[in-house]
């Protein structure tokens, strides 16, 4: 998809030669007040004369055919009053629209709003780019999506220009991101999930090394090898660097859960909607696409991307309850449960990240099915032992509207975990089984600040809009460029090196 940022106003806008033009609309046409100066003006002027446009609900569209405007259709859309402004919903209703005449050229234009905030661009770029994705990976046949290219037209394009960016590369990172959360297990196996990795080394500042099972086992990381060890495809370990500070600042490490398919192992799953364990890697997915939109906005912070993938299988040599492991750090773990295998690969990928003196470590996981019972898909849980670390990415997730909730870590949480057998279990009882959960991995982190992202109810939707949602892309980001100096950010380059972004080119 490729995305131009232009100034215009509503005369301008007229003369766009595309398919359908967009104007986006808070307010009636006040026709004595305003005499119409363009062919939208009128459009504008007669839509209000016959209140043809509820200016309270987002995503209301009208349209007539108007003389002296250019493209082939044109509809106002409305985006709501005060509280119940929602540009993002107004966007996807014309984009809906858009669909549906076959259009290939759109232009959206923002010159008719009162007032246009960086959140409202934002929020646009956000609902076309998911308006418009289309998986098409091992599904050809959609390939016929119809917009090609959208303009938006603004009045200041250089006090937008920031949010411009930040947004094409948040939708960027977004598509990676549901890309490989969407493709089926045996067309994103560990060694794809790591070639995937490695095409963003190609970005300034992005590395990329993937260790393999001889080296894995040098490093001792018992806990991931015990979990891999049922499956024919090799685990990889991925570690993936962003350099923007120069080497000025620790790095802030995220840690992503790569199942790539999750059966459960020998405590194997029902098998009603088991297809869905494809979605147990969108963690690791999730770090690809904060990944991608960083290489494209080069800020000035160091991010390291660790990802622990393999599958969990049943076979000869599949982990079984009672095993007992040795995690990186000498801890001793006793599996009572082989479909608790998230955390066991985690914690040796959490051992491996306190080794780079970090700033922050943040993981990321379809950790379980509790946190879906506690939150639903509304919120991810969020588990710290910083109080500042938790209330940094609280807000990043309100800002960027991928919210989440923190959940408690009482130690006392942590009694069920106790072993006859080893220094830990791998699961408690059916009571607080995330915040159990949590309690496990908290156990690999020691004393630096870590907080963990529970998305199990987030990262995906079931049923006829089965797909990744790309979350906690949005909030990871949002978190990360908060680290960025003062003075740093306004200034980002391009992946190209020009800080003038007119036409980028949004795709998976």
């Amino acid at each position: 998809m490729n995305y131009e940022l232009i100034h215009s106003d509503l005369t301008a806008a007229a003369q766009f030669t595309g398919d359908l033009l967009v104007v986006l609309t808070d307010h009636a046409y006040v026709s004595g007040k305003n005499k119409p100066r363009s062919a939208v003006e009128r459009f504008w002027q007669r839509a209000s004369d016959r209140n043809a446009l509820g200016f309270a609900e987002p995503g209301q569209l009208t349209g007539f055919s108007v003389e002296g405007c250019l493209p082939n259709h044109l509809v106002l859309s409305a985006v709501g009053a005060n509280a119940k402004r929602d540009v993002g919903k107004a966007l996807g209703q014309a984009i809906a629209y858009a669909k549906s005449v076959k259009a290939q050229r759109v232009m959206v234009c923002f010159s008719a709003l009162q007032t246009l905030h960086e959140a409202d661009l934002s929020d646009a770029i956000a609902s076309i780019s998911a308006g418009l994705s289309v998986y098409t990976d091992t599904k050809p046949s959609a390939k016929d999506a119809t917009v090609t290219e959208v303009t938006l037209g603004v009045t200041d394009v250089q006090a937008m220009r920031g949010s411009y960016n930040r947004a094409i590369a948040l939708a960027s990172g977004l598509e990676f991101s549901k890309k490989w959360a969407n493709r089926p297990a045996n067309h994103a196996t560990p060694k794809m999930l790591a070639e995937a990795a490695l095409s963003l080394a190609k970005y300034k500042n992005v590395e990329c090394k993937v260790l393999t099972l001889p080296q894995v086992k040098r490093l001792k990381m018992g806990c991931f090898i015990g979990v891999a060890q049922g499956s024919l495809e090799p685990l990889q370990f991925i570690e993936l660097r962003y350099r923007g500070a120069g080497a000025k600042q620790a790095p802030t490490v995220l840690v992503g859960k790569g199942i790539t398919f999750d059966s459960g192992g020998i405590s194997i799953k029902p098998a009603a909607e088991m297809d869905e364990m494809k979605f147990d890697m969108c963690g690791a997915a999730s770090v690809l696409g904060v990944f991608a939109a960083l290489a494209r906005l080069q800020p000035k912070i160091d991010v390291v991307g660790l990802i622990p993938a393999c599958e969990n299988l049943p076979g000869p040599q599949a982990l079984k309850p009672g095993d007992v492991l040795t995690a990186m750090d000498g801890q001793t773990v006793e599996v009572l449960n082989t479909d608790a295998e998230g955390r066991l690969i985690l914690c040796d990928a959490l051992v491996y990240a306190k080794r780079l003196n970090p700033s922050a470590i943040i993981d990321i996981a379809t950790l379980t099915g509790a946190c879906v019972v506690a939150l639903g898909g509304v919120r991810s849980g969020l588990f710290s032992n910083d109080d500042k670390l938790a209330s940094a990415l609280l807000a990043a997730g309100e800002v960027s509207k991928d919210r989440c909730w923190r959940m408690p870590l009482d130690d006392a949480y942590a009694a069920g975990l106790k072993s006859n057998f080893a220094d830990v279990a791998n699961v408690s009882g059916r009571a607080a089984g995330a915040v159990t959960a949590a309690k496990f991995l908290q156990r690999f982190v020691g004393e630096l600040p870590w907080a963990h992202l529970d998305i199990a109810g987030t990262a995906w939707t079931s049923g006829a809009n089965k797909g990744s949602t790309g979350r906690p892309v949005p909030l990871l980001l949002n978190y990360l460029l908060g680290l960025e100096p003062v003075g740093a950010q306004g200034t980002q380059k391009s992946s190209n090196g020009s800080i003038k972004i007119k036409r980028l080119r949004v795709s998976a």
